[in-house]
């Protein structure tokens, strides 16, 4: 029977393909091992329990936090919104109403901010730089006395740009203000930053370091051994330690513990086969004068978002999609056909906007046609 070839997929900031051993480690716990984590009269219970406990200190040991600093979510998507809307009734409560986030953040932080907004709370959305990242000082100058939280990505799904959070930090020292990091885009690539004791809430997600989908974390760090007053979104059965009720979904929790383990013992190889690749492509794409957003110098080696002068994108991805599999934005937003909420807030015009094309790829990802793409991407221009 004949078959059509798939193109090769560069869209791994939308969703990364799986590991192997992930795969295996899940299968296990789909086919034998069969019981719920919250079951303590059989061992097919305890084994569950065990698999958790071993996922949680593997996710742990990525961003040097403690195991039981670990709450299982739904995804990221979850976590940002248990992150930001589960401070409310304390901010309301200590009177601390103010909020610090970006414009370029992920429409799962600013979709929970809208709704902190709609209960009484003031929110401020720094601009990005040119470069799409954030100013550390600007973020020093938008906290006030009544700031509760401050929350800023970690990498820019859209642009790779990777923001300061070093600086940022730093900057925040001992204001009461909690701060929260989306890591669902950096997450096993970029290991140092998000190992900052001051970060108090951390947002993860498996399926963006090659896990299952529907499986997440929230880490919420201790600080002077207080955990961040965090208030549940869901109620019923009182797992995670009350935090986040629900059965724990034990196959996918064990995928995300393996992926979590490879991201940290294989995260230079990794760097070194995507850093190769961002090289090829951009070598190839040069004739076409290429125009690349964001500071390049900031930019993580598996995402390069860019525009050919006079190339639609719509147009460009058209042309391609028998060779490549790309997008031009968040998955999130792509169903809609505006322009990028990102690169309007770091000054793109709204044609610029709508000729950007995002490539993303992994360790794992194959060399396409490059000449192939290029000669296309030419005659549509």
């Amino acid at each position: 029977m004949e078959t059509t070839a798939h193109p090769i997929y560069l869209d791994c900031n939308a969703t990364t393909p799986i590991e192997p051993s992930v795969r295996q480690v899940m299968l296990a716990y789909f086919d034998e091992e069969i019981g719920n984590a919250g079951s303590r009269t059989h061992v097919y219970g305890t084994r569950s329990r065990r698999a958790v406990e071993e996922a949680r200190d593997q996710i742990a040991k990525v961003v040097d936090a403690q195991p039981e600093e670990v709450t299982f979510t739904s995804g990221a998507t979850e976590s940002n919104n248990l992150a930001i809307l589960g401070l409310a009734d304390f901010g309301l409560e200590q009177g601390r109403r103010h909020i610090v986030s970006t414009q370029i953040e992920h429409k799962a932080v600013l979709g929970p901010l809208k709704e902190m907004e709609r209960r009484g709370f003031e929110v401020t959305l720094l601009a990005p730089t040119t470069g799409g990242y954030v100013e550390p000082g600007a973020v020093q100058a938008a906290l006030r006395g009544d700031t509760l939280l401050v929350s800023v990505m970690h990498v820019n799904n859209e642009t790779g740009v990777e923001q300061p959070l070093g600086k940022i930090a730093a900057l925040l020292g001992d204001h009461a203000a909690f701060f929260h990091v989306d890591a669902a885009q950096g997450f096993g690539k970029s290991i140092s930053a998000l190992r900052l004791p001051r970060i108090d809430l951390m947002s993860l997600s498996s399926h963006k370091v090659y896990g299952p989908k529907g499986i997440g974390a929230l880490v919420a760090r201790r600080r002077r051994f207080r955990k961040p007053p965090l208030q549940p979104l869901l109620h019923g059965g009182d797992q995670e330690r009350g935090l986040r009720s629900g059965t724990l979904p034990v196959p996918l929790i064990a995928g995300f513990g393996e992926a979590a383990r490879l991201a940290l013992a294989d995260h230079a190889d990794r760097r070194r086969r995507c850093d190769a690749f961002r090289r090829q492509a951009l070598r190839h794409l040069l004739p076409l004068s290429p125009r690349l957003n964001g500071d390049q110098e900031r930019t993580l080696p598996h995402t390069l978002s860019f525009a050919i002068p006079g190339v639609d994108a719509e147009a460009a991805m058209v042309a391609l999609k028998d060779l490549v599999a790309v997008s031009n934005g968040s998955a999130c937003t792509s169903a809609r056909y505006e322009p990028s909420h990102v690169l309007l807030a770091m000054g793109l015009s709204d044609e610029e906007a709508n000729q950007t094309i995002r490539m993303s790829w992994c360790h794992a990802t194959p060399e396409p046609d490059w000449k192939e793409i290029v000669r296309r991407l030419g005659e549509v221009a």
